[in-house]
C-alpha cells in the first residue's frame, strides 16, 4: 500500500505538471513549425527574392543555404546549452533571436543582410529545437501520453514542409517575398509571451562547460553539412567539397575523444550505448535523406513539368498532409498500443519506398493523377511510422540529457537533408545531361528523366531505412498488462518520481 501524503508532507511541485499540458504543448507545436516551415516556405519567393535583391543564380541558393549551416552546426551546442543554463531561458532566447532575424529578413535591402538574417534565424532555431523538444519529454511522460504527443509533433515536424510550400505561395501571390519572413514575427512574439508565463524553468547544472567540444562539435557539423551542400552545385570532386569533409570528419573524430574525458560533455556519449537509440538515429538520417527527393523534385516537377504556380504546388501537397496527420493521430493513439513499435516502422516505411517506386514512373506526359497516388501513398507510410521512429530516439534517456538526445534528432534530420539534397541533384544532373545530349529532346522531358533517377536514388534512401530498422531494433510489441502498470501508476509516485525511466518494453 502507498503511503496517504498529508498535509505534513507537501506534494513536491514538478515543472512538467506546472501548467496546463495541452498548452506546452501548442507552443512546442508553434515552434517546431516556425522552424521547419522556414526551411521550405522560402523556396516558392526564391525567383521573387532574385529579382528584388539581384541575387546571381550561383549565390541563390544560399539563402537556403545560410539557414540549414546554421541551424544544422549550431544544434548541438543549443541542446547542451538548454541542458546546463535552463531550457526555459535558452528556449526563449532562441526563439526571440529567430523573431528577430525573420524582421531583419523581411527589411533587408540587399542580399548581404538577407543572408546575415538567414543565417540569424538558423542560430536562434538551432538554440530553440533541442528545448522544445526536450520540453514535451519531460512534460510527458514514456507511454501513452508521450506517444500522443509525438504524434502531433511528427505532423508538424514533416508536414510543416507541405505547409510551408502552401503559405509560401499564397504569401508570394497574393502579397510580397518579404511576408514570407515578416510571418514569424507575430508567431515569434505570442509564442515568447506564452513560454515566459507558462514554462517551468529546469534548474541551472554547475560544471566545467565543455567548449572544446562545443567548437568541435560546431565546426565539425557546420563542416559536414557544408561538403554536402557543395557537393550538390559543385561536384563531388571539387576541392572545398573534399576539403569539408575531411574537416568535418576530423573535428568529429577530435569530438569524441573529447566527450570520453569531459565532465559535462556536449553529447554523452552514453546516448549511443542503445542499440535500438542508435539504429533510429541512423534510419532518420536515411530517411531525411530520400525525402527530398519527394519535396525538392516533385516541387519542380508540378511547376516545370505541369505548369503549375505557387499556389497551386503548395496545394498539390496537400492530400500529403492530411495523410500524414490522419496516420500519425492513429498510430500514436491505436496501432502502437496494438501491433508495437518496430512493426508500424517496417510497414510504415515500406509504404513510403513503394511511393517512391511510383514517383519513378512519373514523365512529361503525366498529370496529377499519376502524382497523386504516390503522395498520399507516402503521406500514410511516414504517418504511420515516424511517430515510433522519434520515440524510440528518445526512449529512456534520462530528464537531464533530453536536451542532448534532442539535438542528436535534429542534427540527423538537418545532415540526412544536406546528404539528400546533394546526391540526389549529382544523380538528377547527369540523367538531364545524357538526355540532353543523345537526343533533342524538350526541357520538359529532360527534367522528368532527371527527376525519375532522382527518384530512385531515393527509394534506395527510404529502402535502406526499412532494412535498418528491420535488422537493428528490437521489437517492442506492448502487452495490456504493461499498458496496465505504466497508467495505473498513482499520481502520488509520478508527482515524487518525476525522472523515474520506466523499461523500455513498457511504452503504453
Amino acid at each position: 500500500m502507498p503511503p496517504t501524503l498529508t498535509p505534513s508532507h507537501p506534494k513536491p511541485r514538478v515543472g512538467r505538471r506546472a501548467a496546463r499540458p495541452g498548452l506546452i504543448l501548442a507552443i512546442i507545436l508553434a515552434v517546431q513549425l516556425m522552424v521547419v516551415l522556414d526551411a521550405t516556405i522560402v523556396n516558392i519567393a526564391l525567383p521573387d527574392i532574385a529579382n528584388a535583391l539581384d541575387f546571381s543564380p550561383a549565390n541563390l541558393s544560399w539563402v537556403i543555404t545560410a539557414y540549414t549551416l546554421a541551424f544544422g552546426g549550431f544544434l548541438l551546442l543549443g541542446a547542451r546549452m538548454g541542458d546546463l543554463l535552463g531550457r526555459k531561458r535558452v528556449f526563449i532566447a532562441g526563439i526571440g533571436l529567430f523573431t528577430f532575424a525573420s524582421l531583419l529578413g523581411g527589411l533587408a535591402p540587399d542580399a548581404d543582410l538577407l543572408l546575415a538574417a538567414r543565417a540569424l534565424q538558423g542560430l536562434g532555431g538551432a538554440l530553440a529545437a533541442p528545448s522544445a523538444l526536450a520540453f514535451l519529454m519531460i512534460m510527458f511522460p514514456e507511454g501513452r501520453e508521450r506517444l500522443r504527443a509525438l504524434g502531433y509533433y511528427t505532423a508538424v515536424s514533416i508536414g510543416g514542409g507541405a505547409v510551408g510550400l502552401i503559405l509560401g505561395g499564397l504569401l508570394t501571390q497574393f502579397g510580397s517575398w518579404r511576408w514570407v519572413m515578416f510571418v514569424n514575427v507575430p508567431v515569434g512574439l505570442v509564442v515568447i509571451s506564452l513560454a515566459r508565463r507558462s514554462l517551468t524553468e529546469t534548474p541551472r547544472r554547475n560544471g566545467h562547460f565543455d567548449l572544446l567540444g562545443a567548437v568541435a562539435s560546431t565546426v565539425g557539423v557546420t563542416s559536414l553539412v557544408y561538403g554536402f551542400v557543395r557537393a550538390a552545385s559543385s561536384g563531388w570532386s571539387d576541392l572545398l567539397t573534399i576539403g569539408a569533409f575531411v574537416l568535418g570528419a576530423g573535428l568529429l573524430g577530435v569530438f569524441v575523444a573529447v566527450e570520453r574525458r569531459a565532465s559535462e560533455p556536449i553529447t554523452p556519449l552514453g546516448l549511443f550505448a542503445d542499440r535500438s537509440r542508435n539504429a533510429s538515429y541512423v534510419a532518420r538520417l536515411f530517411l531525411v535523406a530520400g525525402m527530398f527527393g519527394m519535396f525538392f523534385f516533385m516541387t519542380q516537377f508540378l511547376q516545370d513539368v505541369l505548369g503549375y504556380g505557387p499556389l497551386q504546388t503548395g496545394l498539390a501537397f496537400l492530400p500529403f498532409s492530411v495523410g500524414l496527420f490522419a496516420m500519425s493521430q492513429l498510430s500514436a493513439r491505436r496501432l502502437i498500443e496494438r501491433f508495437g513499435s518496430k512493426a508500424l516502422m517496417v510497414t510504415g516505411f515500406s509504404f513510403s519506398t513503394l511511393a517512391m517506386l511510383l514517383m519513378t514512373q512519373l514523365s512529361a506526359s503525366s498529370s496529377y493523377l499519376n502524382v497523386l497516388l504516390p503522395v498520399v501513398l507516402f503521406g500514410i507510410g511516414n504517418g504511420l511510422a515516424f511517430v515510433s521512429l522519434t520515440s524510440a530516439s528518445l526512449a529512456g534517456v534520462r530528464h537531464e540529457d533530453a536536451g542532448a538526445a534532442s539535438g542528436l534528432v535534429n542534427v540527423m534530420q538537418q545532415t540526412g537533408g544536406a546528404l539528400g539534397l546533394a546526391v540526389l541533384v549529382s544523380v538528377f544532373g547527369s540523367a538531364g545531361r545524357v538526355v540532353a545530349g543523345r537526343s533533342a529532346t524538350v526541357a520538359r522531358a529532360a527534367f522528368a528523366t532527371g527527376a525519375d533517377h532522382a527518384f530512385i536514388a531515393s527509394t534506395v534512401f527510404v529502402g535502406a531505412t526499412v532494412l535498418i530498422l528491420a535488422v537493428a531494433i528490437r521489437g517492442r510489441r506492448q502487452s495490456a498488462r504493461a499498458t496496465a502498470v505504466v497508467t495505473d501508476l498513482p499520481e502520488w509516485v509520478r508527482e515524487m518520481e518525476p525522472d523515474v525511466v520506466f523499461p523500455e518494453g513498457v511504452e503504453a
